[in-house]
């Protein structure tokens, strides 16, 4: 892997001056001219006791022990990230919106922000026209029954308004927030059944519906909003959602070679097209887009979610296509899920696992909802339960899904390279190097019982207890 000859610059060492202020650290980041031997570890456990909590420090020593081991190693480095985070859903933004202003700036400050109590995400994703975790279906070409729009005329961002109002507050939080926005659905007349709910996209409308995916782009760009990739649908296998949408991979194949990807390249569109973004039991969905020459050149990468499958299919389409990029762009946690449970799987697949896999990023699906798991669409998910749940104007409570990404987000900034790291029969592990050359280790117990290991680099070990069912985050 080639890196870019700047990157030599941010592999200094540099140490972490914290301070405990809970359920969160401050800390400093200052550049030494060695590592540092400390390792620094924050804690959660499955049973609820500890969330995100920072543990004593331990030191890197020279000695030898018969715990196992987890190696971690600098030198072996591949892909770089591009962050973590979830879903904006039109949903959230109106249960966010409940909140008191002086409440809302809080939680968006802890939710990007890179001081004191932050979690620090890096990378949203959107959906284009309403998701089914929006009150209502649109898109932003809806008109009346029987007329059509092909030059889109009547194309608006309106209904999006408040979205965007909140995108821009995000932003200047965190300007380097990178966004990845998908459809449910194209508008209804547009669709070979009229409507909101499966159908698939007619043929003669493949021309229009690219020019909207522009209009959508420069829309946002308009209001200072720069959309970094796009996929040409959400889940195209599942028409069963509302919106939704059914897009063989044939069809998004030719959309994408004929259409799509020509038209981005005459309007000087630098939105990066991703492929697929479903589930990872069909790999070959993605393959067979990237085997043609034509599309290929248009291609990012492609995107999975992992309601079926193994997260093993990502380094399925890696290995036949090593050059393109892989996303892992949603995975829900429900209402009937426990904490232990969604905490424990989740870290080990979506986190450590889309890790392994060659994933840029790794995103929790909605970032909120109501204590009735609402908003949402006439048939749209009713048990999606989102990483805060807003109660009202003063209370919000953080759930399981917001620890599964703290645990990487807060610690792995965008810039970051994962690197080599051992696992063991219960531990599940992902190791990275950061931009200013700190190393991150995420350990999940899958035991019910506490395992004693090292972390081991560069010939020192340092040993720790982790307890059963529980994840933690080392750094040093």
């Amino acid at each position: 892997m080639k890196f870019h000859s700047l990157y030599s610059f941010f592999l200094k060492s540099t140490a972490l001056s914290c301070v405990v202020l809970l359920p969160f650290t401050s800390c400093t980041t200052v550049s030494l001219n060695k590592s540092t031997d400390t390792v620094q570890s924050w804690l959660t456990k499955g049973d609820e006791s500890v969330k995100l909590q920072q543990q004593s420090p331990l030191n890197f020593v020279n000695t030898t022990n018969n715990y196992q081991n987890i190696e971690v190693d600098a030198s072996q480095k591949f892909q770089y990230i591009d962050g973590f985070g979830y879903t904006l859903t039109g949903g959230s933004v109106e249960v966010l919106n409940r909140l008191s202003s002086s409440k809302r700036n809080a939680l968006l400050n802890e939710l990007f922000g890179n001081k004191d109590n932050a979690i620090s995400i890096s990378y949203l994703r959107l959906s284009i026209g309403a998701s089914d975790l929006d009150s209502k279906v649109f898109s932003y070409n809806d008109l009346p029954e029987g007329q059509t729009d092909l030059s889109l005329e009547y194309f608006s961002l309106a209904r999006d308004k408040d979205l965007i109002a909140m995108l821009k507050q995000i932003l200047k939080i965190n300007p380097r927030i990178k966004i990845i926005a998908a459809p449910w659905s194209p508008p209804v007349w547009m669709k070979d059944n009229g409507q909101s709910k499966g159908g698939s996209l007619k043929p003669e409308y493949y021309g229009a519906y690219a020019q909207y995916f522009v209009k959508y782009i420069q829309g946002m760009k308009k209001e200072g909003i720069t959309i970094d990739a796009i996929t040409p649908q959400n889940e195209p296998l599942h028409p069963g959602n509302n919106p939704s949408l059914y897009m063989s991979s044939d069809q998004q194949k030719d959309f994408i070679k004929n259409h799509l990807g020509p038209v981005f390249k005459s309007n000087g569109i630098k939105t990066k097209i991703v492929v697929y973004d479903h589930n990872c039991n069909k790999p070959e969905y993605a393959i067979n887009i990237l085997s043609d020459a034509d599309a290929y050149q248009y291609i990012d990468g492609s995107a999975f979610h992992l309601y079926e499958g193994e997260i093993s299919a990502l380094s399925t389409v890696h290995n036949a296509f090593p050059d393109k990029n892989l996303y892992f762009t949603e995975q829900w946690t429900g209402a009937k899920g426990t904490f232990n449970e969604d905490l424990n799987w989740h870290t080990q697949n979506v986190i450590i696992g889309s890790m392994r896999n060659w994933s840029k990023i790794a995103l929790e699906w909605n970032l909120a909802n109501d204590a009735g798991f609402k908003p949402h669409t006439p048939g749209g998910c009713t048990e999606c339960k989102g990483a805060i749940t807003v109660s009202d104007a003063e209370t919000f409570t953080r759930n399981v899904g917001y620890y599964i990404i703290a645990h990487a987000s807060k610690f792995i900034p965008a810039g970051s390279v994962r690197i080599a790291s051992t696992q063991t029969n219960h531990l599940s592990t992902t190791a990275f190097i950061t931009p200013k050359g700190k190393k991150v280790v995420i350990v999940q117990n899958g035991s019910q019982n506490t395992e004693t290991f090292n972390i081991k680099y560069n010939g020192k070990t340092a040993t720790f207890n982790l307890p059963g069912k529980s994840v933690a985050t080392y750094v040093f």
